[in-house]
């Protein structure tokens, strides 16, 4: 009798451990959480974003958005306003697939008409016009947070693209020294400013600009056999930090300005004045730092503003900026024309038209 009650438990407990397995590996299916709350912190949120990944698809960037993309944008920041988000597996796969999704198209899109913009993670920008391709702020992400970092096979893809590469400045969610050192390694040209990398074996390969509102400097493209024109504006982060501000000039005409953390009043001597000097097509900058009355918008004045830096995962819940606060900062884009993109999205902008 012993031995049937003996049997009959360990079947009973075989099968109850199959079922348990089973609603473990495919949480899809599960009726309830109890006793899981981080499993189902991870559940709403896959939920949450593959629902917003579907309302993008079909509301894609654009100067006037429509509700479908404000509440997707809005579930986003939800999702990434938790304090745990950049370690949950569904934040970081929909990181994934959505830089999968926009380096594909990198290599494969044909620009015949003005640039299109792909923004990555973070501040990261690529432009990319029938000549040329320019990476902003390029990095693979948190190196800090196990799996919130993209794989180096998947980036040597979007560095193969690249024919030239700005950073802003030292900040590890701007500067990548692998991502530098790739570009480099393919002889292609890395432009930063000289406070940083000094211990690395390729600092003397990077080039470092004088910053200066009225230099304009040119570099050559040798993959390209063509040279590419640009200034570096003496910016900063605060009082101390060093922020190259790059306004670059496309073979076709055009002009993008990167500012990546730019905040510091005094800058406003030049700032002020660049719109006067220079015609500037597309205004990538963090979007903390329009300042009132639009100060730095009015003076670049481009043609179109493209706020980055939102829901930047290594920084606190209150500097974690949301696309909900966008709307107050940068206003009616009938006055200042404004788009804001998701990681992984992109936007063509062609001048003199309506986008």
């Amino acid at each position: 009798m012993k031995k049937i009650f003996l049997f009959a438990f360990a079947v009973l407990f075989h099968f109850y451990s199959s079922a348990q397995n089973q609603e473990i590996t495919i949480p899809d299916t599960k009726t309830d959480w109890w006793g899981d709350v981080e499993g189902y912190l991870n559940q709403q949120a896959k939920v949450t974003l593959n629902l917003a990944d579907e309302a993008l698809l079909q509301s894609p960037p654009s100067l006037i958005e429509d509700l479908q993309r404000k509440m997707a944008l809005v579930m986003i920041d939800n999702v990434m306003h938790e304090q745990k988000a950049p370690t949950r597996p569904a934040v970081q796969n929909f990181l994934k697939r959505r830089i999968q999704k926009a380096i594909f198209e990198i290599r494969t899109e044909k620009v015949t008409s003005g640039a299109v913009i792909w923004k990555l993670y973070d501040h990261a920008f690529v432009v990319k016009t029938a000549t040329v391709t320019i990476g902003f702020d390029v990095q693979r992400g948190l190196p800090s947070v196990e799996g919130f970092t993209l794989e180096k096979e998947l980036m040597q893809k979007l560095i193969d693209q690249m024919d030239i590469l700005f950073i802003s400045h030292y900040h590890s969610d701007h500067a990548d020294p692998w991502v530098a050192e790739m570009m480099l390694k393919q002889n292609k040209p890395v432009v930063t400013p000289d406070d940083f990398w000094n211990n690395q074996n390729f600092y003397a390969l990077v080039s470092h600009p004088e910053r200066k509102a009225a230099l304009k400097h040119e570099i050559e493209l040798p993959g390209k056999g063509l040279k590419l024109q640009f200034i570096t504006y003496p910016g900063h982060q605060g009082e101390k930090i060093t922020n190259n501000v790059t306004l670059v000039f496309s073979p076709e005409g055009l002009s993008f300005a990167h500012t990546g953390d730019q905040s510091n009043l005094k800058d406003f001597s030049w700032i002020d004045n660049v719109g006067d000097d220079y015609k500037v097509d597309v205004l990538m900058t963090n979007g903390w730092s329009v300042y009132p009355d639009h100060r730095l918008v009015r003076g670049f004045r481009p043609k179109l503003t493209l706020p980055g830096h939102e829901n930047e995962m290594g920084h606190t819940i209150d500097h974690r900026e949301p696309y909900w606060l966008n709307y107050n900062r940068l206003g009616d884009p009938g006055k200042f024309p404004w788009v804001q993109m998701v990681w992984g999205e992109k936007f063509h902008y062609i001048p003199n038209l309506k986008n």
